[in-house]
C-alpha cells in the first residue's frame, strides 16, 4: 500500500519525538538504577575466580544462537496470510527471548553479594523489558501495519498521546477522561468532620437502620489517595462495610504541599492517627474503636498501638492490618532501590524540609512491573494510538500523592534500611518505646499471593510479632488488586487455615483455598467485633467537630504548585 506524504510526515514527526520524549517518561522508572560498573565488576571476578560457570552459561548461549539463526536461514517465505509474520521479525523475536533468557540466567552465575545480585538482575529485566521488539516502531510489524492501513492516522494519534503525556509527565494507563474525584470515584456519602494541616477525617453516612456501636477507622496509605478504599460504587470497600453495618470513618491524607515537607512519622501519628482517633470516638460517643490499616497505612497504625499499649490505653479494640509490612527484612523488590549511599543522600535532600514528589514513587513502583504498567502503554499509547480503557484501579496508581521529605528519609532508614520497628524497644515514638508483642488486642491480617510490593511470606511474619489472637488470610492477586476485589464480583479467592504454623510455605501447603472474595471473611470478623448495635446517627459530627465540606473533601482533590524536592532536584534516586 503506498505510503501518502501526509503518512510520511507524520511518521517523521513520530520518529523526530519518540526518542527524547521516550527518555523523559520512562528513564525516571526503567533507568532507576545504573548497574552497569557493578555487573562488569562481578563479570571480572567471577571470570577470575569461577570462570567455568560463565563459560558454560555462554557456550549454551552460542549454542542457542547458532540453532536460532539456522532456523532463520531454513525459515520457508513468508505467505500472503494478513497475520502471517516476516522472517526479519520473526527472527527479532527469538532473538529477544534468547536474551533475555540469558539475562535471566547470568545474575545466578556471577560471584556477587545477594542484594548486588538482586540489583543486578533487577537492572537487567528492566533492560530485557524496555528492548523489547514490541516497544519500536520500526521492529514491530503490527504496528507497522497499522500506520499503512489508517494511512498515518495511527501515528498521528499516537503522536498527540505522546505529546498529552509528556505534559502531564507521566504515561497514561487509564481514560484520563472517564473518571473524576467526587463525580464517579468517591462518591459515597459523607462528611469531612475534623481536619488537622496534614489529613481530613471523612465520616459517612450510615447505609443501614442500626450499626455496630464501635466505629471503624480506616488508615489508608499516604503514598497515594485515600480513595483507593472508595472507587467506583461496586468496587468501593468503604460502601460494603456500611453495608454491613458499621460506622465507617476515614483518614485523607493531604497532598504535601512545600511548606509541610517537614512533617515527621511522629507527626502522622499524632496530627493523623491519634487526632482521627480522637474525632471518631468523640463523635462515635464510644471509648474504642476498631482500627484497619492498609500498606503504610497499616505499618503507622501498627506504630499507634504500640504507642497505645505502652501508655496503657485501650482506644483500640481490634485492628486489621492489609498488605502491610512489620519485619522489612525482605520488601521484595523495593529493596533494590535502598541503600546506606541512596538513604544518606536523601538525608541530605530533606534535612531542612522539602517534598518528595509522589511522581518518583509511582515511577519506582512502576518499574517493579514494567511490561505490565509501562511498556504496555507505551506499545499501545504511542505505537497503535489507542486510548487506554477506562480503569479505577489504574486510575488512582496514576494519582500519586507528594510525602514529606523528612518523612520519607526516616521511613527508608527506619523500616526498609535497618528494619528497626521489629526490634522491641529499637524506635520511639511520642515518648515511647516501641513494641509490637504488647500488641494484645486481636487481628485481621491480609496479605496478597502475588504482592510486588509487600511479600505475602513477609507479611506473613507480622503472626510472630503480635501477642493478640491473629487471624491470617491470603488472598489471590496482587497488591491493589488483591485487597479490591468486590463482593459485588467475587472475582478472585483466598485461603485461610486453622491450624497453627510459624511458616509461611508450611501454612500455604496445607491452607484451604475459598472462592469469592475475602471481604465477606472480613466482614463476618468484623461484625462479631463492633459492639452491640444501636440507631444508626441521624447526623455526621457533633458539636465539637462539626461538617466542615461534604465528601471527599478538599484535601484530596489538592495538588501543590510546586511539586519538587527541596535541594537536590535531579536526584532520581529513591
Amino acid at each position: 500500500m503506498p505510503v501518502s506524504p501526509e503518512s510520511a510526515l507524520s511518521l517523521q514527526q513520530f520518529l523526530d519525538a519518540n526518542a527524547e520524549a521516550l527518555k523523559a517518561l520512562v528513564q525516571p522508572a526503567s533507568g532507576a538504577l545504573a548497574d552497569g560498573p557493578a555487573l562488569a565488576l562481578a563479570w571480572a571476578r567471577t571470570m577470575q575466580q569461577a570462570p567455568e560457570r560463565l563459560a558454560a552459561l555462554q557456550r549454551e548461549f552460542y549454542t542457542e544462537q547458532l540453532a536460532l539463526w539456522r532456523r532463520a536461514l531454513d525459515a520457508p517465505p513468508a505467505t500472503a496470510e494478513p497475520d502471517a509474520k516476516l522472517p526479519f521479525f520473526a527472527l527479532l523475536e527469538d532473538q529477544h527471548r534468547l536474551m533475555t533468557r540469558w539475562t535471566e540466567q547470568l545474575p545466578a552465575a556471577l560471584d556477587i553479594e545477594p542484594q548486588a545480585r538482586r540489583r543486578v538482575a533487577f537492572a537487567l529485566r528492566q533492560w530485557a523489558e524496555a528492548s523489547a521488539p514490541a516497544n519500536f516502531l520500526a521492529t514491530n510489524p503490527k504496528a507497522i501495519r497499522a500506520a499503512l492501513e489508517s494511512g498515518g492516522a495511527t501515528l498521528q494519534r499516537g503522536l498527540e498521546n505522546l505529546r498529552a503525556d509528556l505534559e502531564r509527565g507521566r504515561i497514561s494507563m487509564s481514560d484520563g477522561g472517564a473518571f473524576e474525584v467526587g463525580r464517579n470515584l468517591a462518591v459515597t456519602p459523607g462528611a469531612v468532620v475534623h481536619e488537622t494541616p496534614i489529613m481530613q477525617l471523612i465520616q459517612y453516612t450510615p447505609l443501614t437502620e442500626k450499626v455496630g456501636a464501635r466505629p471503624l477507622l480506616i488508615v489508608p496509605p499516604f503514598i497515594n489517595k485515600y480513595y483507593i478504599l472508595d472507587l467506583r460504587p461496586e468496587n468501593s470497600f468503604v460502601r460494603f462495610a456500611l453495608e454491613q453495618g458499621q460506622q465507617v470513618f476515614m483518614v485523607s491524607w493531604r497532598n504535601i504541599p512545600s511548606e509541610l515537607g517537614g512533617a515527621t512519622w511522629e507527626d502522622y501519628l499524632e496530627q493523623g492517627f491519634f487526632a482521627a482517633l480522637d474525632a471518631t470516638l468523640d463523635i462515635a460517643e464510644t471509648q474504642d474503636a476498631n482500627v484497619l490499616g492498609f500498606c503504610v497505612g497499616g505499618t503507622l497504625s501498627a506504630c499507634a498501638a504500640a504507642v497505645e499499649a505502652a501508655r496503657g490505653g485501650k482506644r483500640i479494640a481490634h485492628l486489621t492490618l492489609l498488605a502491610t509490612l512489620l519485619d522489612f527484612s525482605d520488601p521484595g523488590e523495593i529493596a533494590v532501590f535502598v541503600d546506606e549511599a541512596s538513604v544518606a543522600q536523601r538525608e541530605r535532600d530533606f534535612a531542612d524540609g522539602g517534598v518528595m514528589p509522589g511522581s518518583q514513587l509511582a515511577s519506582a513502583f512502576a518499574s517493579l512491573r514494567a511490561r505490565d504498567l509501562i511498556w504496555f502503554f507505551v506499545e499501545h499509547n504511542y505505537l497503535f494510538g489507542e486510548t487506554p480503557r477506562a480503569f479505577d484501579l489504574l486510575h488512582w496508581n496514576s494519582d500519586s500523592a507528594n510525602l514529606p521529605g523528612r518523612l520519607y528519609a526516616w521511613y527508608l532508614r527506619n523500616m526498609y534500611l535497618e528494619n528497626r520497628l521489629k526490634d522491641p524497644g529499637a524506635l520511639t515514638l511520642l515518648g515511647e518505646p516501641i513494641h509490637l508483642d504488647r500488641i494484645a488486642i486481636p487481628a485481621y491480617v491480609l496479605a496478597a499471593k502475588d504482592d510486588h510490593i509487600v511479600p505475602w511470606n513477609s507479611a506473613f511474619r507480622t503472626l510472630s510479632f503480635l501477642s493478640g489472637e491473629c487471624r491470617f488470610v491470603l488472598t489471590e492477586s496482587g497488591h491493589v488488586a488483591g485487597v479490591i476485589n468486590s463482593a459485588k464480583f467475587d472475582r478472585r479467592g483466598w485461603w485461610d487455615n486453622t491450624a497453627s504454623s510459624t511458616e509461611p510455605e508450611e501454612w500455604f501447603d496445607s491452607a484451604l483455598h475459598h472462592r469469592g472474595s475475602w471481604w465477606h471473611d472480613w466482614g463476618a470478623w468484623i461484625d462479631d467485633r463492633c459492639g452491640r448495635r444501636v440507631r444508626a446517627p441521624v447526623g455526621l459530627g457533633n458539636d465539637r467537630h462539626p461538617v466542615i465540606e461534604p465528601a471527599p473533601g478538599r484535601y484530596v482533590k489538592e495538588v501543590p504548585a510546586t511539586a519538587t524536592q527541596h535541594q537536590n532536584d535531579s536526584s532520581n534516586r529513591t
